[in-house]
């Protein structure tokens, strides 16, 4: 690993050079051990510690089969799926696993006692497998989480609904926070060459989800003079939902739990902001039971905002704290669209204020290979910048996933893997001075708060 280590650090490393390199035999993976699905039953989802059921051990290198890559993984990052995997809900990953290695024999090698977890990376691609052609040893890149078959017609007018569709490092073995990963050819983008490793590997997951979620065709199709509600605006999805609003001519209504969470949105450029502790909204009387009052209350202190105008779209992600509050407060013929239930996958809402009001729901999930290139290619121009805010080594992956557990963090929470140290990477200089205060300032936010 030694000698990896030395390439990827060096300018002067040749596609042949790397080519020659040898690929250890095991390498170092956070991962999740079936022996421990049990560790947190009977514990309330928010009692659950992720640190206990997170692991750094030595695993197997797989070798790259047809049409996929073995990455040497310079940074990776934590997201809610991490975050789901250590506390084994909605239920363990071992089963995705067991299904994949039924459903698509070549994926056999990927039923294991153990889960390499992690669904983003910025590395340098080691080898490729037969019939990959585009990208070759030592090449700069991200990868996608969208892990796809695309054996079925389904998935081929987006691929998102091929029914062996995948998420990588969630549903499938050997993830991003890991020393190496193994991924498909087609999960590859070209790294942004104005950010460090750690900054490149942010953006990945969350940036094309909340793009295909507002912008795609396939989520809301946001245009010019959209009023956006975005639940978490500051949080690791939510900052890219308030940056593509911004980019694409929308206003963002932001919600965010704390003053300087609503500081950091403003230096995005965001007017709009609602800090719904400080507001105090209860939208569940108790368990069983919502409050249509507080609905109301919240939809009249949206239009305070906006002129006195309703949303045109709710970016839903919470779920059941929030569900029946977005339904009531999006305009007539407005969309909420959903890609995540973090606060809880039941959701409520009363079907009146969707039905009568002509609304939509759409269920949205990640993206396409063409929007998670689109997205990444908003981050190259530097029209979108990533939200990092924290690092830790691959050693403290489990107190990373602990803080996005306990919603300690604002934007993305980063990982360090092979990169021994953060400010690595950077290749275009003159971007990046451009849009230097951008690039950091979630790292200036987090200075401030902590």
């Amino acid at each position: 690993m030694d000698e990896i280590i030395t390439a990827l650090l060096s300018e002067d490393a040749t596609p042949q050079d790397f080519a020659g390199l040898k690929v250890p035999e095991s390498y170092r993976g956070v991962v999740v051990r079936k022996e421990d699905t049990g560790l947190f039953d009977g514990m309330a989802s928010a009692d659950k510690d992720p640190r206990k059921a997170l692991h750094l051990q030595d695993v197997p290198t797989p070798e790259p089969g047809p049409g996929e890559a073995l990455v040497a993984v310079m940074a990776s990052s934590v997201n809610y799926n991490t975050v789901w995997s250590s506390i084994f809900e909605p239920l363990p990953t071992f089963g995705f696993l067991e299904r994949y290695a039924k459903s698509v024999p070549a994926a056999a090698r990927h039923d294991q006692p153990y889960h390499v977890l992690g669904s983003d990376l910025a590395g340098v691609v080691l080898r490729t497998g037969p019939g990959v052609n585009r990208w070759q040893p030592g090449q700069r890149v991200v990868a996608h989480c969208l892990s796809v078959e695309l054996e079925s017609s389904d998935g081929h007018n987006d691929t998102m609904l091929d029914p062996e569709q995948r998420i990588w490092g969630f549903e499938t073995n050997f993830g991003g926070l890991a020393q190496l990963a193994l991924v498909k050819s087609n999960q590859l983008m070209p790294k942004p060459e104005h950010l460090t490793w750690e900054e490149a590997a942010a953006p990945g997951l969350v940036n094309s989800t909340a793009y295909r979620q507002l912008v795609s065709r396939n989520g809301a199709g946001m245009k010019q003079g959209d009023n956006v509600l975005i639940w978490g605006a500051s949080g690791g999805l939510g900052s890219y939902a308030t940056q593509l609003a911004l980019a694409g001519g929308a206003t963002p209504i932001c919600v965010v739990s704390s003053p300087q969470k609503a500081e950091v949105c403003r230096q995005m450029g965001a007017e709009a902001i609602i800090d719904r502790n400080a507001e105090g909204y209860r939208f569940w009387k108790d368990e069983e039971t919502q409050d249509p009052r507080e609905w109301k209350r919240f939809g009249k202190d949206i239009r305070e905002l906006t002129g006195g105008e309703d949303v045109d779209i709710v970016f839903e992600h919470p779920g059941r704290e929030t569900f029946g509050a977005s339904v009531y407060v999006t305009r007539k013929g407005g969309t909420v669209v959903t890609c995540a239930s973090t606060s809880g996958f039941r959701h409520e809402y009363d079907n009146r204020y969707l039905w009568m009001s002509l609304k939509r729901i759409v269920g949205s999930h990640f993206a396409n290979y063409r929007e998670a290139w689109e997205a990444n290619r908003l981050v190259a121009k530097g029209k979108i910048h990533p939200t990092l805010s924290k690092v830790y080594p691959l050693e403290e992956t489990g107190q990373a996933a602990y803080e996005v557990h306990r919603n300690q963090h604002q934007g993305k929470v980063g990982v360090l893997a092979l990169a021994p140290r953060e400010g690595l990477g950077v290749r275009d200089e003159e971007l990046r001075a451009k849009h230097s205060r951008a690039i950091n300032r979630f790292r200036e936010g987090e200075a401030q708060t902590s």
